[in-house]
C-alpha cells in the first residue's frame, strides 16, 4: 500500500473560507472554553452580498458544520457597538464579527473601529473593498486617488485598528485570519481587527488547506508579576499612611474582584472606581469609596487629594480618572500601576507591576501580610461615605422644595436613576455612554454585581445605548438590561430598535427627554458659552438665533413606530410602575422605551472635582471672560506626575524634595 503524500484540500471562495474558520475559533481561559464568535453582524450591498452574503447563507444551510449565526443590522456603526458590548459583557472572551458592504457601508463603522480601539474590546471587523484587479474602475462608490491607485477608503481603518490587512489574492487569507486572532484574543493588543476583502476577491475560488478549518483554541493568558516588582510596590505601599486603589476595567476583565475585595478587608485600602472599574466593589463595602475623578464622589477625591501612595490597577489614567491631573495633590505622591498593558503600567513614572491583576492582587497580599492603616484611615472613610451616600439619597428622593419647583409632569434626573437602581435587581445591567448621565450615574449608582455597570466611557459615543443593550442581553439573557439615554443620543441612532423586535430581544431604553443637549449645554454655561447651541429649538424669524420656541418632538411616538412597546410616564408614580411592568415583560417580547421628561436645570450632587476643557482667552463676553479666570485657577492646580529617579521605595518622596 502506497502512502497517500497529497495535501488534503476544499475548494471555497474566500468569504467561504472566512466564515468556515470563524466558525472554528474558540478561546479558553483557566480551563474554560468558549466560542471566540458568537456571529456575524451584517447589512449586505453590492461589495459583499455575493462574497460573505452567500458564504453566511450557505454556511446556515449547512448540516455537520459549525455555524457562524448571522443577525442583520440597521446601521454598520450600530452593529459594531452592539459587538463591542456583547465583548466586554463576555470579559473580552467572545466577540462578534462585522461585515458591510463597499464605501459608505464599511467607512460606517470607523467610529467603532475607534471606540474598540480605545476601550480595549476586541472586535473584527470585515469591510469590504473595490475590485483588487480593478478591471472595472472606477466602480460605484471607489475612492480615486490620483497620487495612490492602491489607496481605498479601507486604509481610513488602518489608525483605528489594533491589527489590519487587507487580503488582494486568497493566498494571503491564512496569514491575515490567523494575526487576527492572535490579536482578538490577547489581553494587552486587542482592539479592533480589520481585514479588507476586496469584493472580487470574496468570490474568487481557492484550494485550502483542510487544517486551516479545525477546531482552533486560542488561550488568554494571565501574565504572572515579577518577584522584584511586587516586592517593590510591596515596600512602597508598606511606607503610604494614607494609600489609595483606583480601580478601572482591567479588574472586570481578569476577573479580579475577589482578589481586590481580599486585599482591601486585610489592609483597610479604600477604592475609588473608574467609569470602567465601576462596581469592582459593591456598594456598602467598607473600602468602597465610589467613583474618582471629574465625576466622581466627594469621598473618593478627598481621599485622592490627600493620598501618599495611588496604586492603578487596570487603568489607563484617563483625564475623567485624575481630574485632568489635579486629582492628587500629596506633593510627594508616588504610583504603582498594575496593569496588564505595559504601556498604561508605565504612565505617571510609576512603579510598573506588568501582570494580569488577578495574579498581581493576590501577590501582592502575600506581601503585604501583617500591614493595614491606622484606624483613624479608615474611621475617615466611613464619615466621607456616610457624607456622600446622604447626598445620594437626596437626589433620589429630592425634597420637596426641589420638586416642588419643577414644571407639571417633569422628574429631576436623580429621581429616574434612584428609581431604576432601586427598582432592578441586582443583576440587572445599567448602560450609558454620552451626555450628563454618564457622569450622575458613576457618581450615584449602587452597584451589587460585578457585572451590573455598563458605561462606555473611552470614546463617550453619543448613540452607543440602543444597540449596546442588544449585545450585552445577547451576552446574558439571564439579566435585564436598562439603557439610559437622552434625547439627543437617542436621535443618534434610534434604528437598532428595529432589530431588537426582530430578534425578540428585550431591552428597556430609559429615553429621558430634556429638549437638548444637557450634558453639553452645562458645560457650554461653565465655560461661559451661555448653553449656545445645545438645545432643541426652532429658529427665532426675528433674531435668527436658535432660541425659538421648543420643538415638537415626539420621541415616544418614534419609539412606538419603529416596534418598540413605549410607556410614557408623568411622575415617580407612573415611573415606578413603568420600571415594574417593563420588568415583567416576556423575555422574548422584544424592546421596551419608557419616556420620562426631566428638568436639565436640576443637578446631581458636585464631585468638587475639574475638567480640562480649554477656555477661549479673549473674549468680548462677561461670562467667558469670567470663566477663563476661573480656568486658570484650576490649571495652576495640575500637576505632571513626575516622580524622582530612583529605586528606593523605602519611603515615599517628601514634600520638601519632591519636584
Amino acid at each position: 500500500m502506497t502512502r497517500d503524500t497529497q495535501p488534503r484540500t476544499v475548494r471555497l471562495t474566500v468569504a467561504q473560507a472566512v466564515v468556515r474558520f470563524l466558525a472554528n475559533q474558540w478561546s479558553e481561559r483557566d480551563g474554560e472554553r468558549q466560542k471566540l464568535f458568537a456571529g456575524c453582524f451584517g447589512i449586505f450591498g453590492h461589495g459583499n452580498v455575493a462574497g460573505l452574503g452567500q458564504a453566511l447563507l450557505q454556511n446556515e444551510l449547512a448540516d455537520g458544520q459549525e455555524h457562524l449565526p448571522y443577525v442583520l443590522a440597521r446601521n454598520e456603526q450600530a452593529m459594531v457597538h452592539t459587538s463591542v458590548a456583547y465583548a466586554r459583557q463576555k470579559d473580552r472572551l467572545q466577540t462578534w464579527a462585522c461585515t458591510a458592504s463597499v464605501g459608505p457601508g464599511s467607512t460606517n463603522m470607523l467610529t467603532g473601529a475607534a471606540l474598540a480601539t480605545i476601550n480595549r474590546i476586541p472586535v473584527l471587523l470585515l469591510p469590504s473593498g473595490t475590485f483588487a484587479t480593478r478591471v472595472s474602475a472606477p466602480v460605484l462608490q471607489e475612492l480615486e486617488a490620483p497620487y495612490a491607485a492602491d489607496l481605498t477608503v479601507n486604509d481610513a481603518f488602518r489608525p483605528l485598528s489594533r491589527f489590519f490587512d487587507r487580503v488582494s489574492r486568497p493566498e494571503q487569507l491564512p496569514s491575515a485570519l490567523l494575526g487576527a486572532m492572535r490579536v482578538l484574543t490577547d489581553p494587552v493588543e486587542t482592539g479592533a481587527v480589520t481585514i479588507a476583502l476586496p469584493q472580487d476577491v470574496q468570490a474568487e475560488a481557492h484550494d485550502w488547506p483542510v487544517e486551516l478549518f479545525a477546531p482552533r483554541v486560542w488561550r488568554v493568558a494571565r501574565p504572572l508579576p515579577e518577584a522584584v516588582d511586587i516586592a517593590d510596590a510591596a515596600a512602597l505601599i508598606r511606607s503610604a499612611k494614607r494609600p489609595l486603589i483606583v480601580a478601572g476595567g482591567g479588574v472586570h476583565y481578569s476577573g479580579a474582584e475577589e482578589a481586590l475585595r481580599s486585599l482591601c478587608e486585610r489592609t483597610g485600602i479604600p477604592v475609588g472606581e473608574s467609569q470602567a472599574g465601576k462596581g469592582s466593589l459593591p456598594h456598602g463595602h467598607p473600602q468602597q469609596m465610589g467613583a474618582i475623578g471629574s465625576t466622581g464622589t466627594t469621598a473618593a477625591n478627598a481621599i485622592a487629594a490627600e493620598a501618599d501612595v495611588v496604586i492603578g490597577v487596570g487603568t489607563r489614567w484617563s483625564d475623567f480618572t485624575t481630574a485632568s491631573r489635579t486629582a492628587f495633590q500629596d506633593p510627594g505622591v508616588r504610583f504603582v500601576n498594575i496593569n496588564v498593558a505595559r504601556f498604561d503600567a508605565g504612565k505617571h513614572s510609576g512603579l510598573a507591576v506588568v501582570a494580569d491583576a488577578s495574579e498581581a492582587l493576590a501577590a501582592l497580599a502575600a506581601a503585604l501580610e501583617g500591614y493595614a492603616v491606622e484606624p483613624a484611615y479608615k474611621e475617615r472613610q466611613a464619615r466621607l461615605w456616610a457624607d456622600w451616600d446622604a447626598q445620594v439619597e437626596a437626589a433620589f428622593h429630592p425634597a420637596a422644595e426641589v420638586t416642588d419647583r419643577l414644571a407639571p409632569g417633569l422628574l429631576t434626573q436623580g429621581q429616574v436613576l434612584g428609581a431604576v437602581n432601586e427598582l432592578s435587581d441586582p443583576r440587572d445591567v445599567v448602560l450609558c455612554a454620552a451626555g450628563s448621565m454618564p457622569g450622575d450615574i458613576h457618581k450615584l449608582w449602587r452597584v451589587r454585581d460585578r457585572k451590573a455597570y455598563h458605561v462606555e466611557y473611552g470614546y463617550s459615543c453619543m448613540g452607543y445605548e440602543v444597540p449596546a443593550s442588544i449585545g450585552i442581553r445577547l451576552a446574558d439573557e439571564t439579566r435585564d438590561v436598562f439603557a439610559m439615554v437622552g434625547d439627543g443620543g437617542y436621535l443618534m441612532m434610534p434604528t437598532e430598535l428595529v432589530t431588537a423586535v426582530q430578534e425578540r430581544v428585550k431591552v428597556i431604553v430609559v429615553l429621558v427627554q430634556n429638549h437638548g443637549f444637557h450634558s453639553i449645554g452645562s458645560l457650554s454655561e461653565s465655560l461661559g458659552s451661555q448653553r449656545f447651541g445645545t438645545k432643541y429649538r426652532y429658529r427665532d424669524t426675528a433674531s435668527g438665533r436658535l432660541d425659538g420656541e421648543r420643538l415638537p418632538i415626539d420621541l415616544a411616538a418614534n419609539a412606538r413606530s419603529l416596534g418598540a412597546h413605549v410607556i410614557e410616564v408623568h411622575s415617580q408614580a407612573e415611573l415606578e410602575q413603568a420600571i415594574k411592568e417593563a420588568k415583567a415583560a416576556p423575555a422574548d417580547g422584544g424592546p421596551v422605551v419608557i419616556h420620562v421628561e426631566t428638568d436639565p436645570l436640576v443637578f446631581a450632587p458636585d464631585s468638587e472635582s475639574w475638567w480640562d476643557v480649554p477656555v477661549s482667552a479673549v473674549s468680548e463676553l462677561d461670562s467667558t471672560r469670567t470663566a477663563y479666570g476661573e480656568y486658570l485657577d484650576h490649571k495652576s492646580t495640575q500637576r505632571p506626575f513626575i516622580a524622582p529617579a530612583t529605586t528606593d521605595t523605602t519611603s515615599t518622596t517628601s514634600p520638601e524634595t519632591a519636584s
